[in-house]
């Protein structure tokens, strides 16, 4: 064999030895390397056998992929023909066919402009032409769970049977590991990386404290029922429902600006598409001066940034996702729109849609249906909502001071669902302490969050913000579950 040296399995790594080896990311290749010889190391995605002499190979990096060819040419042999002139042997082709597919491997390539563009492939400009293939480390499944290919096919190319998505995204769930590693997913959770750097980045430049609060309680975080109990020692403990207590300790603190992005538990056997019983939690809690709407547009030019940079540096990312989930681009306004509550019932009772009181909470069909006219008229995917009826907050919510049955608290939307829900918070002790007892919350069960007002505190409100829908209603993923690297609802608690 006249090329045994460039094949083969590579001896297991136990860190023998470092020869600082340079290896190229596919998205590094461009213009001037064509021509050149690198190494890349990938996973096989699939293979394609040309007559037994000839192989095209997708291999992925990543959110990237590129194709790789080897065909049999034997430089010795005077009458043998081949597209590329690199040598191959016959025992080196078998040996690629035979690797199985998701195997770890090193190719050393030749990078060449092939005639057209590769569609198939991320790198589409440049394909590989195989001098060395080295396997890494070596799939062992008798039995891959599904293909790639089909795992990110566009739900429409499935059918459009409810079902039929359901039963999919299941299997993609139960084989979770496996599923991570496709294409998509690597750009969804890169996205999702940066919703929390970015948010992180625009909170720590204007003067906010990043904090880390207990998630074992003594007590329900909202004296709420939907809280999951734990075994502490001799008593019993709760998982926290959110920091919202600890949050306000912090502003009673006077650290005037907080934010923690943590975990967050809710005990709700919600089997929707959209809810979670572990989420991640992106909160913040401020002080203000004389008016609850500061914080409204620190949190406007919060998103704003947010969607802006994501368009502008995460593109590629985009466009990946976007290949599986064709939605349109999400639409944004240079200052966010802010509508009253009853402002929103009337646009929604001027456009027909079901039924509500202008007291009632929004259900997540009017919810969906206000979406819609806020985008007719509008033209955007964002908004605020102010001025909530004041019975369907949270005892800490403050009343509006018209006392007409509103208050100042107010929700976020993307693309017609609730996406942040905050308020300006209840400050005065004795005011705060009534109100608990007006919603079925005992005080002496949130006693320690009660004490932290009586020393005097500013006034202040914030909001809790659910990464994982952020990053679902950004892309139209249509279930939150695409968006949590390990989801946990009603019915999963594995893998």
């Amino acid at each position: 064999d006249f090329v045994s040296e460039m094949y083969g399995d590579l001896p297991l790594n136990q860190s023998q030895s470092r020869e600082n080896i340079k290896f190229t990311k596919l998205l590094e290749i461009d213009d001037s390397m064509v021509n050149q010889t690198i190494r890349v190391r990938g996973r096989v995605q699939n293979k394609r056998i040309v007559s037994g002499k000839k192989i095209f190979l997708i291999l992925r990096q990543q959110n990237s992929t590129a194709q790789c060819v080897v065909s049999y040419y034997n430089p010795n042999d005077e009458n043998a023909k081949s597209d590329n002139k690199i040598p191959a042997s016959l025992h080196m082709i078998r040996y690629i066919q035979n690797i199985p597919t998701e195997s770890l491997i090193d190719i050393i390539g030749f990078v060449v402009k092939p005639a057209n563009k590769v569609k198939s492939c991320t790198v589409s400009d440049y394909e590989l032409q195989i001098k060395g293939a080295y396997t890494v480390s070596k799939t062992t499944k008798a039995k891959l769970p599904y293909t790639f290919e089909s795992a990110t096919r566009p739900d429409e190319k499935r059918g459009n049977k409810e079902q039929a998505v359901r039963v999919t995204l299941d299997t993609c769930l139960n084989n979770r590991v496996y599923d991570l590693r496709t294409i998509t997913n690597h750009a969804i959770f890169k996205i999702q990386a940066a919703v929390c750097r970015i948010f992180r980045n625009f909170l720590d430049s204007k003067g906010f404290t990043e904090i880390h609060t207990p998630k074992l309680i003594g007590a329900a975080s909202e004296g709420g029922a939907s809280v999951f109990e734990v075994k502490y020692f001799n008593s019993n403990a709760y998982l926290a429902q959110s920091p919202q207590f600890y949050k306000q300790m912090m502003i009673s603190s006077d650290f005037e600006r907080v934010y923690e992005i943590g975990p967050v538990f809710r005990a709700e056997n919600s089997n929707t598409h959209r809810h979670l019983t572990e989420f991640t939690g992106l909160d913040l809690e401020m002080a203000f001066n004389e008016h609850y709407h500061e914080v409204l547009d620190l949190f406007d030019e919060l998103f704003v940034t947010l969607f802006t940079e994501l368009k502008e540096k995460y593109a590629y990312e985009i466009s990946i996702v976007q290949k599986q989930f064709p939605v349109p681009d999400f639409e944004f306004l240079p200052k966010s729109l802010r509508l009253k509550f009853k402002d929103a019932v009337k646009l929604m009772k001027d456009e027909e849609a079901e039924s509500m009181g202008d007291f009632d909470d929004l259900s997540t069909k009017n919810e969906r249906f206000l979406g819609k006219a806020v985008k007719r008229n509008y033209k955007t995917d964002f908004y605020m909502l102010d001025k909530f009826p004041k019975d369907v907050r949270p005892f800490y919510t403050m009343e509006d001071p018209e006392k007409d049955g509103y208050s100042n608290s107010y929700d976020f939307f993307m693309r017609g669902e609730e996406i942040m829900s905050g308020a300006q918070r209840i400050h005065d002790p004795e005011m705060l302490k009534k109100s608990a007892i007006e919603h079925g919350v005992d005080p002496a069960t949130i006693q320690g969050y009660l004490d932290a007002f009586e020393y005097g505190v500013s006034p202040h409100a914030g909001g809790g913000i659910g990464l994982e829908r952020i990053v679902m209603l950004y892309f139209g993923l249509g279930q939150v579950k695409r968006a949590s690297l390990f989801p946990r609802d009603p019915s999963r608690l594995s893998p």
